[in-house]
């Protein structure tokens, strides 16, 4: 892997709001590629503290058929930064996010025989991890997909079929839905269905407002329709007898290149996600406010500290800089 600096991208705005967010000089720097294999796909778990990263890659089929997902330290304190892969036990892992100093938690897709399901990692050699949750009443996941916490404690993650559809998970024995799972009262509750393949999922600042994207354009057969769904999803959260339900479920935005993977909110509720084209950007109302436009796409991505964003590109890592009082809601830095 390499490191360059490269500023030949584009911020195209639609809206005028969009140059509040990138600032008077935004910039994108090329930290780290490979020409080996796409080793920046998902993930993208920033921690402040240590300056560290953590990313999954895309699917990596061996010769003998065999398929592989693998898990990368970014160490930033370098230059160019470390990428070191890590080895684990956390079977075709996926989406992932912070939780606290020293843990990850990872969404493993699965296998023939090892569980799909959320796994804890820490972040320190030789990086110990350990299975969460695995089923729902028994009945395994499919290929959990991305994961989000909310400050109650709960934590919701998305679980399409792309396991099945790629070769490497049994036949579902579940929906394409959204679960929440609190971990300390063991309550496990399927808590939005109707997708096709829910995917990237996040909530907006005030903890008020669920995104969880569907990528149903695209099956993990390869099969593309455009006729089928690449959009985000909307939902208020409520609690009816003492309960949290997901209310007024709305259409928020459709990607019009590529589908909606990855998702974030930064901390004035604009929303981001990682697209065909690169990263869009929506007000919290649903306009487009602008593009920051990547060849080949992002599936996921994070913020870093004061306006950075994090793009994974497959085969390319980038630091993209906005501007400094942009922060994302999951870190608030």
């Amino acid at each position: 892997m390499t490191s360059i600096t490269n500023s030949a991208t584009a911020f195209k705005a639609h809206d005028q709001r969009f140059s509040e967010i990138v600032g008077t000089s935004p910039t994108i720097e090329l930290l780290a590629e490979s020409k080996l294999y796409p080793f920046a796909h998902e993930a993208g778990v920033f921690f402040p503290d240590s300056n560290d990263l953590f990313i999954t890659s895309n699917r990596c089929i061996a010769p003998d058929g065999q398929q592989k997902v693998h898990i990368v330290r970014v160490d930033l304190n370098k230059t160019p930064p470390r990428c070191d892969e890590i080895g684990t036990d956390i079977p075709m892992g996926n989406g992932g996010i912070n939780d606290g100093k020293h843990h990850v938690i990872f969404c493993a897709q699965g296998s023939m025989t090892e569980p799909s399901g959320l796994y804890r990692m820490s972040t320190t050699a030789p990086y110990k991890s350990e299975i969460l949750k695995a089923d729902f009443h028994g009945r395994p996941f499919n290929s959990v997909n991305d994961v989000v916490t909310h400050s109650d404690g709960s934590i919701w993650f998305t679980d399409p079929i792309y396991g099945f559809e790629q070769g490497y998970r049994p036949l579902p024995s579940l929906p394409n839905q959204v679960y929440r799972w609190c971990p300390d009262s063991g309550s496990i509750r399927a808590i939005a269905d109707g997708f096709g393949r829910p995917n990237g999922i996040c909530f907006s600042p005030d903890e008020q407002v669920v995104y969880i994207t569907d990528t149903d354009r695209v099956h993990g057969d390869g099969t593309i329709d455009g006729q089928r769904v690449a959009s985000i999803y909307a939902f208020d959260i409520c609690k009816i007898h003492g309960e949290p339900f997901l209310t007024n479920r709305r259409l928020f935005a459709m990607a019009d290149n590529g589908i909606p993977d990855g998702i974030k909110c930064d901390l004035k509720g604009n929303v981001y996600s990682g697209c065909g084209d690169g990263i869009n950007v929506w007000s919290p109302g649903g306009e487009l406010l602008g593009r920051i436009l990547i060849r080949g796409g992002v599936a996921n991505f994070c913020f870093g500290r004061n306006g950075e964003v994090f793009a994974l590109n497959e085969y390319r890592l980038w630091r993209i800089q906005l501007g400094e009082d942009v922060k994302g809601a999951l870190l608030g830095v």
